[in-house]
């Protein structure tokens, strides 16, 4: 669903490959450090979030409820020693919606609350029901943005849904990052918006 915009005009290269490693359950909390850094401006997460405690306190366990999976099933990523971090689920893996619905219902102030289950009602709506690799959160912290770390984060799975010809899917939160979406191959599906929220950008791509 989250991607915070991370390297669309990249100002410098990294003098050496970037390091992809994967992030165990026991990296949860610098993988959760890197992506509330990364997504402290992001347009939907921040309507959500408005209030800087309200962020600081809910956000990591928003990660943790909406993203958390991968760390159990191998498929969360880090790059250069958490500078960037992908959450990715593999087909057949599911969110679990119920802990989700009820951290909203615990941390969002209330009148944007019923705004928030339209927007996951919409995000159902789209998401495929072929197998597919699905993006919850992708994020690069500030410091590191602009040297090519969410391209990496991508084609680091991208090439396995090529090589089994699998689609992946995306929501994205911020129309900055739709470009360096469609350059990897991502095509728009739509948009995603209900009452006061900034809009989502759901986005298919076929295995190439």
């Amino acid at each position: 669903m989250f991607q915070t915009q991370f390297d669309l005009t990249p100002t410098h290269r990294p003098t050496a490959a970037p390091q992809m490693r994967i992030a165990r359950p026991i990296d949860q909390k610098y993988v959760i450090a890197t992506l509330v850094l990364a997504f402290s401006q992001d347009p939907i997460v921040r309507w959500m979030y408005p209030d800087a405690y309200q962020y600081l306190t809910h956000f990591p366990r928003f990660v943790q409820a909406f993203g958390g999976k991968a760390f159990d099933q191998g498929t969360a990523y880090s790059i250069n020693t958490y500078a960037g971090t992908a959450l990715w689920f593999s087909p057949g893996v599911e969110l679990d919606a119920e802990p989700l619905f009820e951290l909203v219902r615990h941390s969002v102030f209330e009148p944007e609350q019923a705004d928030v289950f339209g927007l996951f009602e919409q995000m159902d709506h789209y998401h495929p029901h072929p197998p597919h690799w699905y993006l919850p959160l992708i994020g690069v912290e500030p410091t590191s943005q602009g040297q090519g770390y969410g391209s990496a984060l991508l084609q680091h799975v991208l090439q396995y849904c090529d090589r089994d010809r699998i689609p992946a899917y995306l929501e994205s939160s911020n129309p900055a990052n739709i470009p360096l979406y469609q350059r990897h191959g991502f095509a728009l599906l739509g948009t995603i918006q209900a009452g006061t929220s900034p809009t989502l950008f759901p986005m298919l791509r076929q295995p190439q």
